[in-house]
C-alpha cells in the first residue's frame, strides 16, 4: 500500500468523521483535500487545479446563474400561484405539491426549489389547517425525486456523468436519466401518499415563538435611580445573571438595539432583557428598576416598531458547536439573539449561552435582518422574494426551454447550452447584477470542486481498482449482484455525508467493476446515479433535508420512520428499472 493510497484512504475517513460530527464547514473541507492532494503530490498540479475547471464544477456555476434569471423574473411565484389552489384532503394537498415541485426540481437546483417553497408551503398549510412538518418532508423527497430525471436536476448527477464521459469519452444527454428517474419518482410520491402517517405531527418553531413576552421581561428605570447617568457597563446591566439586555426602548420611542456597552441610561427608559425571567426579576431589588407597566416587545408589535426574524442553522454553519456569546456574529450583523427553538421546542436558557446545534431555530432582532447580510449558513424562513410577474417572466421561461432543446436535440452540448443561456438572462435583464452576486453559491462550487479532486485521487492512486476486485471476490462474476451491493453501500453511507461526495467515492468504483465483468457501464452509472440520491432517512442525507429541519420542528429520528421505507422502496425500484432501460448485457 503505497502513501498516496493512505493519504486519499485518510483523507475519506476524515471527511466522512467531519461530517457526521459537523467539525468543519463543508467549503473549508473541501478546500483542504484539494491542498493535502496536492502538497503530498498525490495529485500534480495540473489534476488538481483542473477540478475546478471540470465540466460538472463549471456546468454548476453557470446553472446558477440561468437560476437567478428564474427565481428573479417570477417564474417559480407564478407557478406557485397557479398550480397549488385549495384541495380539500391531505393526499390531494400532497398531490397538488408534489407537481410543481417535481417539474421545477428536475431543471431547477432543489435546494433553490425548496427554499422558496418552505414559507409558500407553511402560509398554505396554516390555510388548510395542516401543520407544517405533515407536509416539509414531502416538499424535501419531492424535490430530490424530481432531481433524478435530468443530468441538471441533483448536482450528483453531473458528477457521475463527467466520471462516465472520462472513462468512456461519451457525453451523457441531459435526458439520459429520464425514464428511470421518473419511474423511480412515481413509484416514491406513491409511497410518500401511502404511508403520509409516518409523517410526524411536530409543533412549528413560530408556535413556540408565539408570544416575545413568554421569554423576555422589561423593567422600568425611574426617575429617581442611583443609576440614572451610568453607562449600562458601569451599572452591571449590559449582561447580568440569567440573561442580557438586548434593547432600551426611550420615553420617546426610540429603540436602541443591539444595546452599546457606553449606551447612558435614562429616566424613563425601558429596558429589555432576554433569558431566565426569575432571574433578571431580581434586578428590581438590586438596582432600584420596578416593572414596566404593560410589556411593548410583542410578535403583534413587530410591524410597527421593530423587525423580528427567524432562521434555521444550517449543518455547515461556523456557529455550529458554539455559543453566540463567544462569536462576534451579534456585532458584526448588528442583530441580537432573542430566542432559540430546538426540534419545536423553546430553549429555556440564556440564549446568548446556548450551544447551538444544525436545526436550531434563531430568533433575530435587529435593523439588518435581510438575508444577503448574513454569511453564516443561516437559511432565513421566509427570505426569498416573491417577485412580480411581468414579461421578463415569459422571456426566462422561454430561455430555459430553449436551453433544454437544444441540449436534448444535440444542437449544442449542455455546457455550451447553459453559458447562451446564461448569456441570454443576463442581456434580457432577467436579474440585476446585485441578484446575480447573491445566487452564485462559491460555497457550494467549493464543496464540488473537493469532491471532484478526492474522486480522482481515488482513481488515480489504485483504491477503486481496489475496491471494485474487492466486490468482484464477494460476489463473483454475478454482475446483478455487485450492482445491488454497490448501489445498497452508496445509499446507505450517502445517509451520512452528501450525496455529492458519495458520487465521486462511488462512480470510479461502479465504472471498475462494470468494465471487469464486461458488463453494460451505463447500467451501473445511472443505478449508481439515483442510489446517491435517493437517502431519506436522516435530515443530513440532503441538503434539503437539513433546511426544512428547523423550520419543520422535527426530531433527528423523526426521519427514520418513512426514511427507512422510501429507501427501500426506491432501492427496489432503481434496480428494476434500471435492468430494463438499460440492460446489464447489452
Amino acid at each position: 500500500m503505497s502513501i498516496f493510497v493512505i493519504i486519499t484512504l485518510a483523507l475519506i475517513l476524515g471527511k466522512i468523521l467531519c461530517m457526521v460530527y459537523n467539525k468543519m464547514p463543508t467549503d473549508v473541507l473541501g478546500l483542504l483535500i484539494i491542498t493535502i492532494l496536492l502538497v503530498t503530490t498525490t495529485l500534480s498540479e495540473e489534476e488538481a487545479i483542473s477540478c475546478f475547471s471540470s465540466t460538472s464544477v463549471v456546468l454548476v456555476g453557470v446553472l446558477s446563474v440561468v437560476m437567478a434569471g428564474l427565481i428573479h423574473s417570477g417564474v417559480l411565484t407564478w407557478i406557485v400561484r397557479h398550480v397549488l389552489g385549495e384541495p380539500k384532503t391531505h393526499s390531494k394537498t400532497l398531490l397538488r405539491l408534489f407537481f410543481p415541485v417535481v417539474v421545477l426540481s428536475a431543471f431547477i437546483n432543489n435546494l433553490a426549489v425548496v427554499q422558496l417553497f418552505i414559507s409558500v408551503v407553511k402560509m398554505w398549510g396554516k390555510k388548510l389547517r395542516i401543520a407544517p412538518s405533515r407536509l416539509l418532508i414531502p416538499l424535501s423527497y419531492a424535490s430530490t425525486l424530481g432531481g433524478l430525471c435530468t443530468l441538471i436536476g441533483n448536482t450528483p448527477n453531473l458528477m457521475v456523468a463527467e466520471f462516465y464521459m472520462k472513462q468512456t469519452g461519451e457525453q451523457m444527454s441531459i435526458f439520459a436519466p429520464l425514464i428511470p428517474g421518473l419511474f423511480c419518482t412515481i413509484t416514491g410520491l406513491i409511497t410518500i401518499i401511502v404511508f403520509h402517517k409516518f409523517i410526524p405531527l411536530r409543533k412549528s418553531p413560530e408556535e413556540s415563538f408565539e408570544s416575545s413576552a413568554d421569554y423576555t421581561v422589561e423593567l422600568l428605570v425611574p426617575t429617581d435611580c442611583p443609576h440614572v447617568g451610568d453607562t449600562v457597563e458601569e451599572a452591571n446591566l449590559y449582561q447580568v445573571s440569567g440573561g442580557q439586555l438586548i434593547e432600551i426602548v426611550r420615553f420617546d420611542r426610540e429603540i436602541i438595539s443591539p444595546v452599546p456597552k457606553d449606551e447612558f441610561i435614562l429616566g424613563g427608559d425601558r429596558l429589555v432583557y432576554s433569558g431566565q425571567i426569575n432571574s433578571i426579576l431580581e434586578l428590581r431589588e438590586s438596582h432600584g428598576l420596578v416593572n414596566a407597566t404593560h410589556h411593548v416587545f410583542n410578535v403583534k408589535d413587530v410591524a410597527k416598531n421593530r423587525k423580528l426574524q427567524m432562521a434555521s442553522l444550517d449543518a455547515n454553519s461556523p456557529l455550529v458547536g458554539n455559543t453566540m456569546a463567544n462569536s462576534d456574529f451579534e456585532d458584526e450583523n448588528d442583530v441580537v439573539l432573542v430566542a432559540v427553538a430546538r426540534e419545536g421546542e423553546r430553549l429555556t436558557e440564556i440564549p446568548r449561552e446556548v450551544e447551538l446545534r444544525p436545526g436550531d431555530t434563531l430568533l433575530f432582532e435587529g435593523s439588518k435582518l435581510r438575508p444577503e447580510y448574513f454569511t453564516d449558513n443561516l437559511n432565513f424562513f421566509d427570505s426569498v422574494p416573491l417577485p412580480q410577474n411581468n414579461q421578463r417572466t415569459l422571456i426566462s421561461s422561454l430561455i430555459m426551454l430553449g436551453m433544454v432543446l437544444l441540449a436534448a436535440c444535440n444542437i449544442l452540448p449542455l455546457l455550451q447550452s447553459c453559458f447562451l443561456a446564461a448569456l441570454l438572462m443576463f442581456v434580457t435583464r432577467c436579474f440585476s447584477i446585485e441578484q446575480l452576486q447573491r445566487s452564485i453559491n462559491w460555497k457550494l462550487l467549493m464543496v464540488f470542486a473537493g469532491a471532484v479532486c478526492l474522486g480522482r485521487a481515488i482513481d488515480a492512486t489504485g483504491i477503486a481498482q481496489f475496491m471494485a476486485e474487492s466486490v468482484l471476490n464477494i460476489c463473483g462474476t454475478n454482475a446483478q449482484l455487485s450492482l445491488f451491493v454497490i448501489c445498497l453501500t452508496a445509499t446507505l453511507i450517502t445517509e451520512f455525508i452528501s450525496n455529492n461526495t458519495a458520487a465521486a467515492v462511488f462512480a470510479p468504483i461502479a465504472l471498475s467493476v462494470a468494465n471487469s465483468l464486461g458488463a453494460n457501464p451505463m447500467t451501473f452509472v445511472i443505478a449508481l446515479m439515483l442510489s446517491v440520491s435517493c437517502s431519506f432517512a436522516t435530515p443530513i442525507a440532503s441538503e434539503t433535508n437539513t433546511i426544512i429541519y428547523g423550520p419543520g420542528g422535527y426530531k433527528f429520528t423523526d426521519y427514520i420512520r418513512i426514511g427507512i421505507i422510501m429507501n427501500i422502496v426506491m432501492l427496489i425500484s432503481i434496480l428494476f428499472i434500471v435492468n430494463i432501460v438499460f440492460p446489464i448485457y447489452p
